[in-house]
């Protein structure tokens, strides 16, 4: 799994030319709720994991599972290439043809719940209650869609390539501060890593305000002012973050890190790189290669306490189902600690409940990814619950992109702020 597989491309406000080969009207059953006489009412269901063939497995499971628990209603799964799925939505919601439950990645739900796609949620509260907050999304207070997992970033190390170069261990309660990170870095690159940081920044999309900026909000500094979610100016151009951008340029005007390597985990495996800074996705792979010696490592602490990003796919139901109680009881029926478990284990991510964790293979007390669990529990931070985070993201990347080639910190935070202050403020405050 890549860096950016977790998290798609977000969607785009614009409606799209091309319209979806998909059959009838995608939201309507055969009728009005249950079965009764007139046979199981069909809840349509489309994923975006059509390429991810692990996940879809267990996708099947639950649906053959929820049909044959049940003759009210009957789940029809249509799975989606990732790449083209975003897109495939906001085609169908122009068609009026969006089926009765959809995936999301965790930070475009408020969007689309703005946008009309998709209706309050109505799950058990109990539900809600024991997933992790990150695998909750909400707009305006309201909770509008659930996932099965979660996933985190650490920074990956050989304990022998630390003790050696006489670096400390970093744990979760005293991770290293912004100066020991960057004097272990310096040391690391002395010792013969020409490029001792794999930072990951060859990827593109999402990667970027996933990755970087909760490095930005771990300095101080953030994408949007959270308290009234109407500016960004004071949190994206402000001291802290021209503070950290200019640290961030210099890893790169070092030779500390660098945009020129392959997406993935290859170099830290292969011992090019002494530090990886990347997800719990390419855990196994690092096991399997480095084994014991393997550390999975907190962030620094770059001023305010380590961050790490938080928000994974979810499932939410479309305003236009008119089976929604139906969509609801399959919802409900899947969120049980053994699919949870198994969404972990094929996938390599974060269970979102705590008996899924322990049912897991490798995210239970004493397992080899339990670290992620903390790491996700102690620093994860959504990204901003707004309808504006797709054009957030987007300015962030193209900011962030420019400000690692060269360009000047302060002015281009400036341009950036500019931006998404602006689409703000066309989109009425987009109901803040």
């Amino acid at each position: 799994m890549s860096r950016k597989s977790f998290t798609g491309m977000l969607a785009t406000t614009a409606v799209l030319a091309t319209t979806l080969a998909a059959c009838g009207q995608a939201g309507q059953s055969d009728d009005d709720g249950g079965g009764g006489d007139g046979g199981a009412a069909e809840i349509t269901m489309w994923t975006h994991s059509a390429g991810n063939p692990a996940e879809l497995e267990v996708y099947e499971t639950i649906v053959a599972d929820f049909n044959a628990s049940q003759d009210d209603y009957e789940v029809v799964m249509e799975s989606f290439p990732q790449g083209a799925y975003n897109d495939a939505i906001v085609a169908g919601a122009a068609a009026g043809d969006l089926p009765c439950l959809l995936d999301m990645d965790g930070p475009i739900v408020p969007n689309w719940a703005w946008a009309g796609y998709i209706q309050p949620l109505e799950l058990d509260q109990a539900i809600i209650d024991s997933l992790l907050p990150t695998a909750v999304g909400r707009y305006q207070d309201e909770v509008y869609s659930a996932g099965y997992w979660d996933a985190a970033l650490s920074v990956f190390a050989r304990r022998s390539v630390l003790d050696a170069n006489g670096i400390r261990i970093p744990t979760i309660a005293e991770p290293w501060t912004l100066e020991e990170f960057d004097a272990a870095l310096v040391t690391l690159q002395g010792a013969g890593y020409a490029t001792p940081l794999d930072i990951g920044a060859e990827d593109t999309g999402e990667w970027w305000p996933y990755a970087y900026s909760p490095m930005l909000q771990s300095a101080g500094g953030d994408l949007i002012d959270r308290d009234t979610f109407l500016t960004a100016d004071g949190a994206l151009n402000g001291p802290e973050a021209v503070e950290f951008f200019t640290w961030f340029q210099s890893l790169f005007e070092r030779g500390l890190a660098s945009d020129a390597g392959t997406i993935g985990n290859e170099e830290f495996n292969n011992d090019e790189a002494a530090l990886s800074y990347t997800g719990v996705w390419n855990a196994m792979d690092s096991l399997e290669t480095v084994g014991d010696d393997l550390l999975i490592l907190p962030p620094p602490d770059l001023g305010t306490g380590p961050t790490i990003g938080g928000g994974s796919w979810q499932w939410g139901i479309s305003e236009s189902c008119d089976a929604a109680d139906g969509a609801r009881a399959y919802l409900e029926f899947s969120f049980t600690p053994e699919y949870i478990a198994a969404f972990a284990d094929k996938q390599v991510v974060i269970p979102a409940t705590a008996e899924a964790e322990e049912l897991s293979a490798n995210f239970g007390a004493g397992d080899p990814l339990q670290p992620f669990v903390e790491l996700s529990q102690q620093y994860a931070l959504e990204r901003p619950p707004t309808p504006a985070y797709p054009v957030i993201s987007s300015t962030f990347e193209r900011a962030a992109k420019d400000i690692m080639n060269g360009a000047d910190v302060q002015s281009t935070l400036n341009q950036a702020v500019d931006d998404i202050d602006a689409n703000i403020e066309s989109n009425d405050g987009y109901g803040f």
